[in-house]
């Protein structure tokens, strides 16, 4: 949870901290038609936690992400995307990050565990920033993810493989 030294300078306070879902977000860009034209959409955050620790290693996360607010600016490609075809949203409604401990060597890394379609695949989290303030912090997290690896295999070649994947979350102390 903490971040590189030259991006932050404090941690939070120990204890458990909620995750604001109006200052919250899951933005993604990826390639499509062909790896030609790149696509850029967000999903909304709906709940989580964030169990700060000391030593901060000991830090845990947990977010869950509502599958059925995917956002393209297209609707009929999020029709699409939120389809059994790719999501399954109506089977599948929400997408969960699990954190385990953090990374003791390099304290920007967050392992986790991500769950989409109901297949879990491990995640790392890369923590890009951390901004700390009274009673809550925000995080900024980036990741790649291999939509293929939890199942999302459709229009293999039109639309691309890989998410890059951008957090922005702030955590206010429960």
């Amino acid at each position: 949870m903490d971040a590189k030294p030259d991006h932050a300078t404090t941690t939070p306070r120990p204890g458990r901290y909620l995750i604001d879902p109006d200052r919250s977000a899951v933005t993604f860009t990826m390639k499509s038609v062909f790896g030609l034209a790149p696509v850029r959409g967000s999903f909304a955050i709906g709940s989580g936690t964030a169990d700060v620790a000391e030593p901060l290693g000991e830090s845990r996360a947990h977010a869950v992400i509502e599958a059925g607010s995917f956002r393209t600016g297209s609707a009929k490609r999020d029709e699409h995307v939120r389809s059994p075809r790719f999501l399954d949203t109506e089977a599948h409604p929400l997408i969960t990050f699990v954190s385990g401990h953090g990374d003791r060597a390099d304290p920007a890394v967050l392992a986790g565990t991500l769950t989409v379609r109901g297949v879990e695949r491990p995640v790392e989290l890369t923590i890009e920033r951390a901004q700390v303030s009274a009673g809550e912090f925000t995080v900024r997290a980036t990741a790649s993810v291999d939509r293929v690896a939890f199942g999302v295999s459709a229009s293999r070649g039109m639309t691309g493989r890989h998410l890059g994947v951008t957090l922005d979350v702030t955590f206010v102390r429960s």
